[in-house]
């Protein structure tokens, strides 16, 4: 069998290759990255004014990148360079030796953005912690995935890493997405009144997003030196992250200051802040 394959690799009349094949084949690449642009400005601006159906119309994104460059190399390979079957097999023999001494990551790169798009552990919308980075994922290239972190910095992650690190995907395609807010007041302070607040607060911010399977709570811990209030909702946007988690805390605390009840003391709760955070 590998007589055969090596046989038909010397065999095949690979074409002469001038400047025309070269300047049309790279017309033709640069053809689908421009549609692959426009087709990714015109779904992502559809989906944002189809706000329910916003992540499902961008997880189309990657999959229109992926056809386009396939349909371009298909067309360069059979149309322009002209190969045959024969012809072909050589070429994907030649691709397997350049593979082979140099382009282990490129490859590696490609197959993780095709595990991607499907399996998709995340998709163009969702709020994911990916190694180190914490974001908005925006695009998902062949190559690499694109995220906006909160801080609005644009971070470029390769898609190998999907090959081996964790994913921590927060709203798994929806466009909700549960957030935690943790206030903490002091022990002598009325705990059960100072949950009914923070509900009140929870319920009636404008971002927050209730429903039968998305339920909003409020939680107590005692620690030694005080206690720590958990609010756990669904904001509406994930986009609205931060604007909901100051909006909950800004009025729950105006209302504490009314109702007397305070943050920890000072001194004992720095020591105390710093081994709640390590759990």
């Amino acid at each position: 069998m590998a007589q055969n394959v090596t046989e038909t690799l010397a065999q095949a009349p690979l074409p002469d290759v001038d400047s025309i094949v070269i300047l049309n084949s790279i017309l033709i690449l640069l053809l689908a990255y421009l549609a692959a642009r426009a087709m990714t400005s015109m779904l992502v601006w559809f989906s944002e004014r189809a706000y329910e159906h916003r992540i499902t119309i961008k997880m189309a994104i990657p999959l229109l990148k992926f056809a386009l460059y396939g349909l371009a190399l298909y067309y360069i390979l059979g149309s322009i360079l002209q190969l045959s079957t024969v012809e072909l097999v050589a070429f994907s023999g030649l691709a397997g030796a350049a593979i082979g001494f140099g382009l282990k990551d490129l490859i590696a790169e490609i197959i993780g953005g095709l595990v991607i798009v499907l399996e998709k552990p995340y998709q163009v919308g969702d709020e994911v912690e990916v190694g180190k980075y914490y974001g908005e994922i925006t695009d998902i290239g062949p190559r690499s995935t694109k995220l906006v972190t909160p801080d609005d910095n644009l971070v470029t992650v390769s898609n190998q890493m999907i090959l081996s690190d964790a994913v921590a995907n927060s709203n798994a395609g929806r466009p909700e997405m549960m957030v935690v807010i943790d206030l903490f007041i002091d022990s002598s302070s009325d705990a059960p009144r100072a949950m009914e607040l923070l509900k009140e607060a929870l319920f009636t911010s404008r971002y927050v997003y209730i429903s039968k399977d998305r339920p909003a709570k409020v939680l107590l811990k005692d620690f030694p030196f005080y206690r720590r209030l958990r609010a756990k909702a669904y904001v509406y946007d994930l986009r609205r992250e931060f604007d909901f988690e100051s909006d909950v805390t800004k009025r729950a605390w105006e209302v504490f200051e009314k109702e007397g009840i305070r943050p920890p003391q000072m001194d004992v709760a720095n020591f105390s802040l710093r081994q709640d955070n390590q759990e």
